[in-house]
């Protein structure tokens, strides 16, 4: 862990005994989901179909994921030069067909079951590109925290995989506050930074869910720790749509490009402009859209400290990671390569706390 430049090691099941007096912890219940397909034309043409985002009959995951007979997602294609649009790819023993609808749209007819169970037939978790392996059968769980519980993420949240049954009964017999929140993880947290001017960088769009209560709660609670960037950025997306709602903007679409053009206001009245919000429209969740970029400049407005793993070089999360601590980042990650610590989705964790 690092707290205000110190560093210090322990191991993880020690997590409880770090964390500060009267923090909250906040979690990421994105369930991942067998996103990867692969099938193949009469010629024995190999194709691979990596769902990105649910674009029809909704734009909701989980109401996609309980639909029948046909859905369509925006998709990245393997192979794509030897998929025509309108050309079918069938699965007869699924009675699947997939239909290339648009440049990066697949539409899948089926019968019998629901597109979740459908995928757990042919589809297989997709774990980063940097684990070059298939998938094994362990991966299915291990891929997955003991917490997820919302299908929608295409990647885990990788700094909930530390979290064992044990811990969380653990936190909950220490009476630590927990609350939850949904990022669906998308491909684009695997994307590395190529352009030299940061701002450039293309960023996913990302959808997040966040309960009432969690809202209040957060109004409440005098620290705010995140378990992982994506529910650190799902809870810093959350006060810039109450900056939006304060300049007249209902539309929850953060885009890259508001924390840095749009007037900052105080915490706590960004959350009563979004539970304002809800209270006009009679919600007990928010659901949007988010891509946004933080990197360093930015200044934290929700979170007090984070969890998370060791991310890569010229990652958008490594420079989120600047951002929250500072310079303290290099100190942190010359411990962690200095002590053999392991990076990346299955790797070691710290605790960060500026």
């Amino acid at each position: 862990m690092c707290r205000k430049g110190e560093v210090q090691h322990h191991h993880f099941n020690a997590i409880v005994d770090q964390l500060p007096e009267g923090a909250t912890l906040v979690f990421n219940n994105t369930k991942v989901i067998p996103a990867r397909i692969v099938l193949h034309k009469p010629t024995g043409a190999r194709i691979e179909i990596f769902l990105l985002e649910p674009l029809a009959p909704s734009r909701v995951h989980e109401e996609v994921m309980i639909t029948r007979n046909t859905c369509t997602w925006k998709c990245m294609i393997g192979n794509a030069k030897k998929w025509k649009k309108g050309v079918p790819l069938v699965n007869e023993s699924l009675k699947l067909t997939a239909i290339r609808t648009g440049e990066n749209e697949v539409t899948f007819e089926w019968e019998g079951m629901t597109f979740s169970e459908l995928l757990e037939e042919i589809g297989k978790i997709p774990l980063p590109p940097y684990i070059q392996r298939e998938i094994e059968q362990e991966d299915k769980e291990r891929y997955q925290t003991v917490y997820s519980k919302l299908d929608g993420a295409v990647a885990a949240p990788t700094a909930g995989l530390h979290f064992t049954n044990e811990i969380m009964e653990e936190l909950k017999a220490n009476s630590i506050p927990i609350q939850y929140v949904t990022l669906h993880v998308s491909a684009g947290t695997f994307q590395p930074i190529k352009a030299e001017n940061i701002t450039q960088h293309p960023m996913h769009n990302e959808q997040v869910w966040i309960q009432r209560h969690t809202i209040e709660s957060l109004l409440s609670s005098s620290k705010t720790i995140t378990v992982g960037t994506t529910s650190m950025r799902t809870l810093e997306s959350l006060y810039w749509f109450g900056v939006r709602l304060h300049h007249k903007m209902e539309n929850f679409h953060i885009r890259k490009e508001d924390p840095y053009e749009l007037p900052a206001i105080d915490r706590n009245a960004a959350l009563k402009h979004v539970l304002d919000y809800m209270d006009r429209y009679e919600l007990d969740q928010l659901g949007g859209q988010t891509e946004i970029f933080l990197y360093p400049g930015y200044t934290f407005k929700m979170c007090d400290g984070i969890i998370t793993n060791f991310h890569m070089p010229n990652s958008t999360l490594i420079l989120l990671i600047a951002a929250f601590i500072g310079e303290d980042w290099r100190k942190v990650y010359q411990e962690a390569l200095d002590n053999d610590y392991r990076f990346l989705s299955y790797g070691d964790s710290s605790l960060l706390i500026p």
